[in-house]
C-alpha cells in the first residue's frame, strides 16, 4: 500500500536529489540500527515524504555525514539524521507489520507471515514507547480490515478510515499544528489508499480479492472517475499543505505534491 508518494526526478536538480536521497538513507540506517536488515527492507518513499514535511516543519537540527553500506560499497553518499528519523523508522515498522498481517489475512503468503512474526518480535521498544499510538492506528487497521471482509465499496469511508490512520502518523507531537497535520495526513492517507486501489483492481478481481472500486470499475467511465476522485483527494491534501510554515526543501516537497504523485499515477 506504499510506494506512490515519490519525487519526479527528471524535474529536479542535481543538488535537490541529493538532499532527498541523504533523507532516504538516513531512514534507511534507522531502520537498520532499530530493526536489522529486515527493518530495510520495508523502507518506503512515502515516509521519507513524512519524513522531510515534518523536519521541515519543526526545523530541527539535521546532522550530515557521508557513508557507505551494502547498497552503495564502493561510493560515499551523504545520510541525513535527525530525531524525526527515528520516530518515522518506528511508524514505518508499526504500518509495515500490519500490512504484512493483511497479506498473510488475504493471501496466505508465507513470507508475509514470516516478516510479520520477525517485526512484531523487534517492535517491542516502539510498541512500549509509542503504546497510545500504537493502540490507535492498530484499532483503525482493525477497523478497517473488518470492511474489507464486509466488502464494503464505500469509497469514501474506506480511504477515510486510512486517511485516519495517516493523520496519526503526522502528528509528531501534540502543539499548535495538530489540526492542519491531522487534515493534510487524512487526505495525503486517502489518495494512497485509493491509488493502491487503482493499480490493484485487475489483480484483485482476478484473484477475488476485496478492492473498494470493484463496483465503480464497471462503469465505462472508471477512468475518468478515479481521476477526478485523486485530483480531489490532492487537492485538498495540496491546499492545506501550503498552510503549514514550510521553508527548508520546501521545493523538493512540491515537487512530490504537484508532479511526484502523478508521476506515479502515470505509470500505474
Amino acid at each position: 500500500m506504499f510506494g506512490y508518494i515519490i519525487v519526479n526526478k527528471s524535474e529536479m536538480k542535481f543538488r535537490e536529489f541529493d538532499v532527498y536521497h541523504g533523507y532516504y538513507c538516513g531512514l534507511c540506517r534507522k531502520l537498520k540500527e532499530h530493526y536489522g536488515k529486515f527493518g530495510q527492507i520495508t523502507l518506503s518513499y512515502d515516509m521519507v515524504f513524512v519524513l522531510m514535511t515534518l523536519t521541515s516543519l519543526y526545523e530541527l537540527e539535521t546532522t550530515k555525514s557521508m557513508k557507505r553500506c551494502v547498497t552503495h560499497p564502493l561510493q560515499k553518499h551523504e545520510e541525513r539524521v535527525n530525531n524525526i528519523t527515528d520516530y518515522v523508522a518506528h511508524m514505518n515498522i508499526l504500518l509495515t507489520y500490519y500490512k504484512c498481517k493483511d497479506d498473510w489475512n488475504d493471501d496466505r503468503k508465507l513470507k508475509q507471515l514470516v516478516l510479520e512474526k520477525i517485526l512484531y518480535h523487534k517492535s517491542g521498544f516502539s510498541r512500549n514507547f509509542y503504546r497510545e499510538k500504537w493502540k490507535k492506528i492498530s484499532h483503525l487497521l482493525d477497523e478497517l480490515s473488518k470492511e474489507e471482509q464486509k466488502d464494503n465499496q464505500d469509497i469514501d469511508q474506506m480511504s477515510g478510515m486510512f486517511g485516519q490512520i495517516m493523520a496519526e502518523i503526522m502528528l509528531y507531537q501534540d502543539d499548535e499544528w495538530k489540526e492542519l497535520l491531522s487534515r493534510f495526513g487524512f487526505f495525503l492517507g486517502k489518495f494512497i489508499y485509493l491509488m493502491d486501489a487503482y493499480e490493484d483492481i485487475e489483480d484483485d478481481l482476478k484473484n477475488h480479492n476485496y478492492n473498494p472500486l470493484k463496483q465503480l470499475y464497471k462503469k465505462p467511465e472508471f477512468e475518468d472517475i478515479i481521476h477526478k476522485i485523486l485530483t480531489m483527494m490532492m487537492a485538498e491534501c495540496s491546499k492545506t499543505f501550503e498552510q503549514l510554515p514550510l521553508i527548508d526543501d520546501i521545493d523538493i516537497l512540491r515537487n512530490v505534491l504537484y508532479s511526484g504523485v502523478w508521476y506515479r499515477y502515470e505509470q500505474v
